[in-house]
């Protein structure tokens, strides 16, 4: 089962096993990590499941598309490393990846 590395806002590292096939934002919220809202449930309608992606994976991940990178623009953390987790398709090729959980906004 791939391992997804989450730092939360507090700073804490937490390795959690995700199922291949999950968005990076499922993966999260299932291992019991509370702070992404994720209020859209993972429709890519709002911001609260943004992260901030190791730069060492960004090339591995799918190209952001115009209505995440929308989204994105409205977030005052945004920086390159800005992705919304939901958009994140999980996959065992992404064992190993980091994220960080970007501000409360």
């Amino acid at each position: 089962m791939p391992q997804l590395t989450v730092i939360t806002r507090e700073g804490e590292e937490r390795t959690l096993d995700g199922e291949a096939g999950l968005s990076v934002m499922e993966v999260i919220r299932e291992g019991g990590i509370d702070e992404l809202l994720a209020l859209c449930g993972g429709n890519c309608s709002c911001a609260t499941c943004h992260v901030h992606v190791d730069p060492a994976w960004l090339d591995r991940l799918p190209a952001m598309g115009p209505d995440e990178d929308d989204l994105l623009d409205s977030v005052d953390d945004r920086d390159a490393t800005s992705r919304l987790s939901c958009q994140i398709p999980f996959e065992d090729s992404l064992g190993g990846l980091i994220v960080t959980i970007a501000a409360e906004e």
